[in-house]
């Protein structure tokens, strides 16, 4: 049992040391030596856990939107049936998933970890498969009576994400580390405030 935790804890922190420099630097920018020595691990661990760089890497968003799909399980019913619902009922749900996934971006997503997904966003290659963002876009697309490739879907989705991320974005790029640190419950309530009128203003 003790030999499973360590183990644990040496993976996260591989996990934790590798985000932050491929946020800095990038992919390219990044030697599996790099990383052994910012851990303080051998070099063998890597290929224990991940196998090489690449997969470590993938490792790295597979490993959030895991956490993401497991949080949003507590509220979402990813089998439910839309068509079933009302319109004011698709837009409270949608109203709730954004509201949740407020305090998840602001307390579990780091500061390396959301530099690493604005990079993986500018990678033409990146593939992003989160099953709370596609729910939110099957949502979107019943609300609105599109399909879910539709391009005025698929943007409502991308809109609405970004308001959601933004105000962090945005305190982190402009302002510094410690600015945007200072969120307090008030600014919190001040975004979701903004969201709910947000959706129903787009719906």
């Amino acid at each position: 049992m003790i030999e499973n935790k360590t183990n644990d804890n040496s993976k996260q922190k591989i996990i934790a040391v590798a985000t932050k420099l491929f946020a800095q630097k990038g992919f390219d920018g990044v030697s599996i030596r790099d990383i052994c020595k910012q851990a303080d691990i051998n070099i063998s661990m890597i290929s224990y856990y991940f196998g090489g760089k690449k997969e470590l890497y993938h490792s790295i968003t597979e490993t959030i939107i895991e956490k993401q799909t497991e949080y949003a399980k507590a509220f979402i019913d990813f089998d439910i049936q839309l068509n079933k619902l009302s319109k004011k009922e698709k837009i409270d749900m949608l109203c709730k998933i954004t509201d949740k996934a407020v305090d998840f971006f602001y307390s579990t997503v780091s500061d390396d970890l959301m530099l690493f997904l604005l990079k993986e966003q500018q990678n033409p290659n990146a593939q992003l498969n989160s099953p709370t963002i596609n729910f939110v876009k099957k949502l979107i697309a019943s609300i609105i009576g599109k399909k879910e490739n539709d391009m005025e879907t698929v943007l409502k989705t991308i809109f609405l994400i970004s308001q959601i991320s933004s105000p962090r974005i945005f305190m982190f790029i402009h302002l510094g580390q410690q600015e945007q640190k200072s969120y307090t419950k008030k600014y919190i309530q001040i975004i979701k405030d903004n969201l709910k009128k947000y959706i129903k203003e787009m719906f």
